[in-house]
């Protein structure tokens, strides 16, 4: 599994850059996404994927420990649709 270390460092290592800037780079990039999404926005990177929010309907769920009916309120959810390209990378 790759964490944001290992993204920064590996992104440092291929592009020359240093990974403080790297690390402002992505750190802006997910600032933006996160502020888009929040705004009610998509963003759309045409051959990786889309980013989303969702509506989630509200339930009715249960309690693992008691059994018990419980209402599970109405939310809005952050979503990740792939690109084609995405796609045709990871076959």
């Amino acid at each position: 599994m790759m964490n944001k270390t290992d993204l920064i460092n590996n992104i440092a290592e291929k592009s020359g850059l240093t990974k403080r800037d790297v690390e402002a780079v992505l750190n802006g990039f997910l600032g933006e996404v996160t502020d888009a999404l929040a705004g009610g926005d998509k963003v759309q990177l045409i051959g990786f994927g889309t980013f989303e929010t969702r509506k989630r309907s509200g339930r009715v769920g249960r309690n693992p420990q008691t059994g018990d009916p419980i209402t599970i309120a109405e939310a809005k959810i952050p979503a990740f649709k792939a690109g084609n390209k995405l796609k045709e990378a990871i076959k």
